[in-house]
């Protein structure tokens, strides 16, 4: 499938518009290392309203992480969670910081975006902004400015699943629905089954079984111990496990990471992998039901994942873990 700075507020102008230069760093640059390009974004500030767009830093990403994470809510959509921050932070401190934006009004972060690749900003909206018009509007001008870092120029998307003025907004300003997603949950309020296999929770002297079947479970993968390190060191990291499972032989077979938003909070699968030489089995579904239990005894109130609806292969496996599915959401895609 797949996861901080302050600025002082304006003073009172009355009719008058005032415009504060904010720095900026926008990633310019692909794979491990990040590259900026230094500049500012001009904020408009009205009256007593000052929403301000600034870059995270590697320093302030703990306050980025505890925003996102108390916006989780059961019942809601699946949106940016805690540990899509976590699982990009595998790269490093700087990267994820080169990638996160961060908007707030009057020094309160009230929206996160990660810029993913090829034009895509994963965002997490604050549930006390849903029903915000002037926010969503100026959500709607920066991600639509193609000089202010945020999306590429020209075509760009932009994964919104929470906020309803600002879903209502996109597609009023033109904006058309992108690839489908299902999104799907499991209530931990019941004790979870054990899975019937052995699942080790990973430590140092174990994850090399953890990097394997990972990059055995996709091709492409980039993963490597030495990223496994820097992300078990990473703040989300302290509220998350990464688990491997293994047939009757002690094979490893498949792995996922589950990260916890809070006492009370949904948590998140995020990856769930099985390895390309042990599948069909059933060890996806073992890992997933594994995935829940641990994240229960971790204080979470759901176990949630979303993955492309066409991956009807992934939603079986999810299904028959106990998770339900629920309504697709899709990205929101502009076209020029």
């Amino acid at each position: 499938m797949l996861a901080h700075a302050h600025v002082a507020a304006f003073p009172d102008v009355g009719r008058k518009r005032a415009c504060r230069m904010v720095p900026r760093e926008s990633r310019v640059g692909q794979g491990g290392g990040a590259k900026h390009v230094h500049g500012c974004w001009p904020v408009e500030l009205d009256g007593h309203m000052s929403i301000t767009l600034q870059p995270a830093t590697p320093a302030s990403l703990g306050e980025v992480v505890d925003a996102v994470a108390a916006w989780q809510q059961d019942g809601g959509p699946v949106q940016l969670h805690p540990g899509d921050l976590g699982w990009h932070w595998r790269l490093g401190a700087e990267d994820v910081a080169g990638a996160v934006r961060v908007w707030r009004r009057d020094d309160q972060i009230l929206a996160v975006g990660v810029v993913d690749s090829a034009g895509l900003i994963r965002m997490a909206i604050a549930p006390s902004t849903d029903q915000d018009d002037a926010f969503a509007a100026q959500l709607i001008a920066d991600l639509s400015d193609p000089g202010g870092g945020q999306l590429l120029a020209g075509a760009g998307t932009v994964e919104a699943r929470f906020g309803a003025a600002f879903r209502d907004l996109l597609r009023r300003s033109g904006w058309v629905a992108d690839e489908p997603w299902t999104p799907l949950c499991r209530d931990l309020t019941a004790p979870v089954e054990d899975c019937g296999l052995r699942v080790e929770v990973i430590d140092g002297h174990t994850a090399p079984d953890r990097v394997a079947v990972q990059r055995a479970s996709f091709p492409n993968s980039t993963f490597t111990l030495e990223r496994w390190h820097t992300m078990a060191a990473a703040p989300p990291y302290r509220r998350a496990r990464c688990l491997v499972c293994y047939d009757r032989h002690g094979d490893a077979v498949a792995t996922v990471t589950v990260w916890s938003a809070g006492q009370g909070r949904p948590g998140l699968l995020e990856p769930m992998g099985v390895h390309r030489d042990h599948r069909g089995h059933g060890y996806g579904t073992a890992i997933t039901v594994a995935a829940a239990g641990a994240l229960r005894e971790m204080g979470s109130s759901t176990a949630t994942v979303c993955t492309p609806s066409g991956n009807v292969g992934a939603v079986a496996t999810y299904a028959s873990a106990g998770f339900q599915r629920l309504s697709d959401v899709t990205d929101f895609r502009r076209t020029s």
